[in-house]
């Protein structure tokens, strides 16, 4: 699902560019350890923020588990593009090549996201102390339910691995980057009894973070014993997952980085991301100026249709700058002309109601899918807009 997103988005890009790229000869290496297979380099790098990924792609070893660990379709697609941002600041795209993760595979990460056993449980599991890989609390059976699931949640919900491969002088390619993700819950749901109402429980902020933490400790430890990653530099990045009904997804909270061979975590670098929804009372608490901005621009959109009132954005800030801003108004049109119609008008509202510098992705969708897209580059005089046929 993320890659299908990714590339759809990839392919927009192309669109609003005006012309497909022409790709030049391409670049034959090897890989795997026998060297006997066969790879392609792509050419052409659509943009210096995307990497460039191995032909034909290599589904990583834990694919699809994504889908069912995370809350929602906003917290894959992010957990999966905000892991490649992070990976830039050591893996630059000019250098290195993407791939799926290759070294942990999904039975390892099912077992790494069990809770933690004691030795009674264990025995009543009839599981080796060896198996006892679970990084989620211990659950002791001792309290109430609420108790118990309030004072040992559930923190991890999954762990995602990047590659990143360079280009050696014999034409191979050579595993020098991984990056690990670690997806945390801000929120614990648990039943009292089977097939029984889903109570939930707010897991507080320091809390998932100090958690998130303790358990990368502890994946740092398991990365470095491996097969194939003990020597390769490696990053590891703490994601909290937004809650299930949420529209807006989650966000990065911390990275670290480890140096070859280097097992033991020295310190955390803030990622200071943070998603909002435009219109709601979090966005005009904490950003009244660019909450301004998005409701004069609403307003004016709804006076083109009467009774209409869909128009909703997707805000990413980096600290208090707002770095992405991405509209989406769904709309029933009764003919091409007015889809263009309608779109022009939109555009001149773009240039009319935000500054400069906020960058801004307007999608303009109808029953029939797509309509149009408009697209402003902070301090871009001039949108790309292109309407589908």
């Amino acid at each position: 699902m993320n890659k299908k997103l990714l590339s759809a988005t990839l392919a927009v890009v192309l669109l609003v560019s005006g012309c497909a790229p022409k790709l030049g000869k391409k670049e034959e290496v090897v890989q795997g350890e026998d060297k006997q297979e066969k790879a392609i380099i792509p050419n052409y790098q659509i943009s210096e923020n995307f990497y460039r990924t191995i032909v034909p792609f290599k589904p990583g070893k834990a694919r699809g588990m994504v889908v069912s660990n995370l809350n929602t379709r906003y917290d894959i697609v992010e957990f999966e593009t905000g892991l490649m941002r992070i990976a830039q600041d050591h893996f630059s795209p000019k250098k290195y090549l993407f791939q799926e993760g290759q070294m942990i595979d999904g039975d390892t990460i099912k077992a790494w996201l069990k809770r933690k056993y004691t030795d009674q449980q264990l025995k009543e599991k009839e599981l080796e102390p060896k198996e006892n890989l679970g990084l989620n609390p211990i659950d002791s059976g001792e309290g109430s339910t609420e108790q118990r699931n309030e004072k040992s949640p559930i923190y991890l919900a999954h762990v995602m691995e990047h590659d990143y491969l360079i280009k050696t002088e014999n034409n191979s390619l050579q595993l020098s980057g991984v990056v690990i993700g670690l997806a945390l819950n801000s929120v614990h749901y648990y039943t009292k009894e089977k097939y029984g109402p889903v109570y939930d429980y707010k897991i507080p902020a320091e809390e998932v973070e100090r958690e998130g933490k303790k358990i990368a400790e502890e994946v740092a430890k398991r990365v470095r014993q491996t097969k194939g990653i003990k020597d390769v530099p490696v990053t590891i990045a703490l994601f909290k997952q937004a809650a299930h009904h949420s529209v807006v997804p989650g966000n990065f909270i911390a990275y670290t980085h480890l140096d070859p061979n280097e097992d033991t975590i020295r310190g955390w670098e803030k990622v200071n991301e943070k998603y909002y929804l435009f219109p709601s009372v979090e966005a005009e608490k904490d950003h009244r100026d660019d909450t301004t901005y998005f409701l004069n621009f609403k307003q004016d959109v709804e006076k083109y249709f009467k009774n209409y009132n869909g128009v909703v954005g997707k805000a990413l800030y980096n600290g208090e700058e707002l770095v992405d801003l991405k509209i989406e108004i769904p709309i029933q049109f009764y003919g091409k002309a007015e889809a263009i119609g309608f779109t022009q008008f939109v555009t001149g509202l773009i240039m009319d109601h935000f500054p400069d510098y906020i960058p801004i992705e307007v999608t303009i969708s109808s029953v029939n899918g797509p309509e149009a897209l408009i697209v402003k580059k902070a301090n871009e005089k001039e949108p790309e807009v292109h309407i589908y046929e």
